[in-house]
């Protein structure tokens, strides 16, 4: 018995085929991500590879996934010029099922509002969208902080099990679903807010590393999700300066020594990657 319903729905993720463009920084979202196509079925695509190389080819029944972090209450810079140009890379996408999912440690603002916005800009729309509360990983100003370990237990206990709601709906391409975690004040958050974070957060200037406690490991380089580090001749870690950090603060979340600040404001101050404290 449980393997013919182990095979029904193996043909039922064969018919409700997908792809699932995903963007992760400090692991959140690429969970998420890897848990819906574990149970799905579907096919993983890292969104920095799309940028640059060839979209893969659309079967004609498969549904499309996309999978980010929220950073500033908006998209991030590299998932909005994604979504854009989305519908026009990708030939025949505006007539396949769409759904988004969006990670985040507090309130989304109007983040989906956004990435609708930039969809349309190649004849998408998404059909289903949600949100789920992570563990906070923003750590750039005064009065923000990693959360506590049972808070951050606590996100990822009620994170699985809403997803697994999410996965429903998903699999059954269900239109007009919409889970989203919102504040009363999502304009403000998004607009105001966002566009102070992107005027003046978000850079790459302020970090440093101290070379006193750094191992020369390169692990920096390795988790910037948009090849903004380079290790210098006493490998030590050098930011570009190019304009295409984020300010995700990957780099200073994985440092095993923390030897990485951002100017002041992150000193004394914790660092969270997914699976950095496991059970």
């Amino acid at each position: 018995m449980k393997s013919q319903e182990k095979f029904c729905r193996y043909l039922k993720y064969c018919y409700f085929c997908s792809m699932i463009f995903y963007f992760s920084c400090t692991g959140n979202t690429k969970w998420a991500a890897q848990e819906v196509s574990r149970a799905t079925g579907e096919k993983l695509y890292n969104i920095t590879d799309m940028l640059e190389g060839e979209p893969p080819r659309l079967k004609p029944d498969e549904s499309i996934g996309i999978c980010f972090p929220v950073h500033a209450w908006r998209p991030p810079l590299l998932v909005r010029r994604f979504a854009r140009e989305l519908g026009t890379r990708l030939q025949g996408a505006p007539s396949h099922y769409l759904w988004a999912l969006c990670t985040a440690g507090d309130d989304i603002g109007e983040t989906i509002d956004i990435l609708q916005h930039d969809l349309a800009c190649g004849g998408l729309h998404a059909h289903s969208t949600f949100s789920l509360l992570m563990p906070e990983t923003y750590v750039g100003l005064p009065f923000m902080d990693v959360d506590t370990l049972s808070r951050e237990r606590e996100k990822k206990a009620t994170a699985s099990n809403d997803l697994s709601t999410y996965i429903t709906s998903i699999l059954n391409r269900e239109h007009g679903v919409t889970r989203l975690h919102l504040s009363h004040w999502p304009r403000v958050n998004s607009r105001f807010l966002g566009g102070a974070f992107y005027r003046w957060l978000i850079n790459d200037k302020p970090f440093r590393c101290d070379t006193h406690h750094c191992i020369g490991c390169g692990l920096c380089a390795k988790v910037c999700p948009v090849g903004n580090i380079a290790i210098d001749e006493n490998s030590h870690p050098q930011w570009a300066h190019n304009n295409r950090c984020l300010t995700c603060f990957a780099c200073y979340h994985h440092c095993p020594q923390h030897a990485i600040e951002w100017g002041k404001r992150t000193q004394k101050k914790g660092q969270y990657f997914f699976g950095k404290n496991k059970p």
